[in-house]
């Protein structure tokens, strides 16, 4: 039963969008055939009967006005039967199924079976024409069975109805000559029904075709997956079509455009949504561009449009855009995860060395220098470590700090974190990940600073305190220190003091351009000057509330 009934629902609910249509076109047309076959029948039918109850009454009309007619009527008898020989004659040539005279009286002079001449007329529908001298055509029972049969009078010159002639044709006769007019346009119906569903097969493959054969159902799955799939992603994406209208913007397009979340720019122009915008120049489908910065509205983003084309024609483009400081933190991110990898490694050879070098004194039973190995390394480690969870409590801050400082063993620079410093009124929505990025990228440039200067000894300095409504940092080094002529400019992109002359391609460029970009969004300041140390001095300054 249940096989049965999956049968009958597959054969109702079919699963392929051919067979949907085909199924479709076939209920629409046979249903529109089928009321179309019916008035058309019964407009033939009315038609066919309308010819013969005209032709019934032509030839009663003709019969009628018969002179030998009238005047057999006239006398009331007919010995010789030429009103009978004259109506079979006139019904084997027209086709009628009897041709009936009769006097006032309903008396008949004719007949098909001789028998019944003289008798009276079977039916009852003569009245109108013997009193009111009607012609007319009527439906009725006689002795041959149902007809339809016309009922014209017979009028002699002095204009005295004297009697009348019925001409008819049996119901089924009438039938029979009704259902031969209406089988020719039956074929023509068939022919039309056999057409319609090859065209029905042809637009079901034409449409299949445009679907990249995909089903409704898969159509719609990618639709829905689709519209998960470009809200999850964070990057802006525009599909524009060939004439210009956007057919397609996610969220994260909407909200980087400043556009209401719940404005429709569906089917708009593109020039119409950025008539002063300058993606209204980007969102043309002329050529492909990979991963292109370009400045937008004043913003740096990186740009990537692809032209949609199928079977060779281009149909519109999809731009997909980040902005570039999205890019900057993730590499800062990976900048700073390598360096606490960097930093394990120095740790590690680090303590590797010391505890060989322990390990040889021990050997050479030089106990009290390997004592004092243990105690010095120790104690300095510790006092570190004590010193920051005090005036530190936050442990990104920390971190940053520690990893610097062993970082510093290994390049031989002397660390020196000044002991008044104190940085424990960190606000809870201070974006401390910005905070770590620039005072580990000062570190950097302080470290490497300190190596170029061949006449001190390498050496830096943190000084840090949050007295105040500002948090306070100031990082020193005993480096060259920088020019005052260049001192605006190491804050540029791509700008290094290592070599200023190939500047754009240094990575070290890069890290306090980063520093001063993100020195701007917490709304603080930084400055560069000459240290104590002799080097550089950069004081950053950010307002715990910005």
């Amino acid at each position: 039963m249940n096989t049965r009934f999956k049968q009958i629902l597959s054969f109702l609910y079919p699963s392929t969008l051919q067979t949907q249509m085909l199924i479709l076109v076939f209920l629409i047309v046979s249903g529109t055939l089928f009321v179309s076959g019916a008035i058309f029948a019964t407009f033939i039918g009315n038609i066919s009967k309308s010819q013969i109850n005209k032709r019934a009454l032509d030839i009663g009309h003709s019969i009628a006005i018969m002179p030998i007619v009238q005047q057999t009527l006239a006398a009331g008898k007919d010995p010789q039967g030429k009103i009978q020989q004259l109506a079979e004659q006139v019904r084997q040539k027209t086709g009628a199924e009897f041709i009936v005279v009769a006097d006032r009286q309903s008396r008949r002079f004719s007949h098909p079976d001789p028998g019944k001449i003289g008798k009276r007329f079977v039916g009852g529908d003569e009245t109108r024409a013997l009193i009111h001298g009607q012609a007319y055509v009527s439906e009725a029972t006689g002795t041959l069975g149902p007809s339809l049969r016309s009922i014209v009078p017979v009028i002699n010159t002095k204009g005295n109805i004297i009697g009348f002639v019925s001409v008819g044709y049996l119901q089924t006769q009438v039938m029979e000559t009704v259902h031969g007019y209406q089988r020719e346009p039956a074929t023509l119906f068939f022919m039309l029904f056999v057409v319609v569903l090859l065209g029905a097969t042809g637009i079901a493959r034409y449409v299949k075709k445009q679907t990249l054969g995909l089903e409704p159902r898969e159509i719609s799955s990618l639709y829905l997956d689709r519209q998960a799939i470009l809200e999850s992603i964070q990057s802006g994406i525009i599909a524009v079509g060939e004439q210009g209208d956007i057919r397609l913007i996610n969220q994260a397009a909407m909200e980087f455009c400043s556009f209401d979340a719940d404005e429709s720019l569906i089917g708009k122009h593109v020039d119409d949504v950025f008539a002063h915008s300058d993606f209204r120049l980007l969102l043309r489908p002329d050529r492909k561009e990979y991963f292109r910065k370009t400045n937008v509205d004043g913003q740096d983003l990186l740009f990537t449009k692809v032209p949609i084309e199928y079977a060779g024609t281009v149909h519109g483009m999809v731009a997909s855009f980040r902005p570039m400081e999205d890019f900057h933190k993730l590499r800062e991110e990976l900048r700073q995860t390598r360096q606490f990898s960097e930093m394990l490694r120095v740790q590690a050879h680090e303590y590797s060395n010391k505890l060989h070098t322990l390990s040889g004194l021990l050997q050479m039973e030089a106990y009290q220098e390997a004592l004092e190995l243990v105690t010095r390394e120790s104690s300095g480690l510790q006092s570190l470590i004590q010193f920051l969870a005090q005036a530190v409590p936050h442990p990104a801050l920390a971190a940053i700090i520690m990893g610097k400082y062993n970082r510093a063993l290994e390049m031989k620079v002397d660390f020196q974190l000044n002991p008044d410093s104190t940085m424990g009124e960190i606000p809870e929505k201070f974006d401390q990940e910005k905070l770590v990025t620039i005072l580990g990228n000062l570190l950097d440039n302080a470290l490497e600073a300190s190596l170029r200067n061949p006449d001190q000894h390498p050496r830096i300095q943190l000084f840090m305190t949050d007295i105040g409504h500002d948090l306070i940092f100031e990082i020193e080094d005993s480096g060259p220190g920088v020019p005052v002529e260049l001192q605006e400019k190491i804050f540029l992109k791509g700008y290094s003091s290592k070599n200023p002359g190939s500047a754009r391609k240094d990575i070290h460029g890069i890290g306090l351009f980063l520093v001063d970009s993100y020195v701007a969004q917490l709304d603080g300041q930084i400055t560069v000057s000459t240290g104590d140390l002799g080097g550089a001095l950069f004081t950053l300054s950010l307002p715990k509330q910005p």
